[in-house]
This record gives C-alpha cells, sequence and structure tokens, in this order.
C-alpha cells in the first residue's frame, strides 16, 4: 500500500486559492498586500537566526522547538510567495528557472577554480575589483546573484 501522493506546487497554490476564497479574503490579496506580508513572514524567519553565532545558527535544526519554528516560518513564506505569484501571474518555478539562467551566464565558474568551486580571490585574472564583494559581484543591489 502506498501513502499519499507528495503534493505539488499547482496544488498547494489551489489549496491556497481555495482557503482564501472559502473566507472572502481575496480583496486583501493585492500584490501590496501579499508583498508586505512575504516580507514580515521573512522577517519572522530571519529573527530565528539573529544574533546567533554561525555555529549556533548550524545547530537550530537539531532543537526541537526552534526547528518547529523554521518549519512554520517557512511555510508561511512559501504560502505567500505562492499567493503573491498568484496575484501577478507569476508561476514561481518558470521564473527561477530563468533566473538561474541568466546567472550562469552572467557569473560563470571562473577559470582556474577549484573542483570545490574555489575561486582564488588575491590577485590574478579572478581577483576582487574596486566596488565588488567577495564574489566578484557589484555591491549595486540590481547585480546580485539569486
Amino acid at each position: 500500500m502506498t501513502g499519499p501522493a507528495e503534493p505539488t506546487v499547482e496544488a498547494l497554490r489551489q489549496r491556497l486559492v481555495d482557503f482564501a476564497a472559502a473566507r472572502r479574503w481575496e480583496p486583501f490579496h493585492t500584490p501590496k498586500n501579499l508583498a508586505a506580508a512575504l516580507s514580515v513572514e521573512a522577517g519572522e524567519l530571519l529573527e530565528i537566526f539573529q544574533w546567533l553565532t554561525p555555529e549556533q545558527a548550524g545547530a537550530v535544526m537539531s532543537d526541537p522547538d526552534r526547528a518547529h519554528r523554521v518549519h512554520d516560518e517557512v511555510a508561511d513564506v512559501l504560502a505567500y510567495l505562492l499567493q503573491f505569484c498568484t496575484a501577478v501571474g507569476v508561476d514561481p518555478l518558470e521564473a527561477l528557472a530563468a533566473k538561474i539562467e541568466r546567472n550562469e551566464l552572467r557569473f560563470p565558474v571562473p577559470e582556474g577554480a577549484g573542483a570545490d568551486g574555489e575561486h582564488a580571490i588575491a590577485g590574478g585574472e579572478n581577483a576582487v575589483g574596486a566596488g565588488e564583494n567577495v564574489l566578484g559581484v557589484n555591491s549595486d543591489v540590481g547585480d546580485q546573484p539569486l
């Protein structure tokens, strides 16, 4: 006997649409409101990790209470993202695939990168230039990878 089928993005998106419709929430699900709610939920996810050292942050999922909070906040972020995409007519999987493809073209693996993807940062062709961060990406917001 097999268990229930894995949920698909489309099935979850439709459940969210139906959930909101049954409660007559559609008038409130504007792009602005959904983007704001998404930002709030992302902030709540960040709050779990705020002020933690890298080591403490890496151990969050080993604490059942905090792991549960992470799962809940990830679900909230994804729910609002799917609802936002529905409101503006964006297929999130197509948008992500296109963004990854653009980034693969914009940020090719540097020559001389090791097998593990390590970059040669100090000196040479792969050196970080003025106005660039360690990834060699201009610090302007519009020029950031994923």
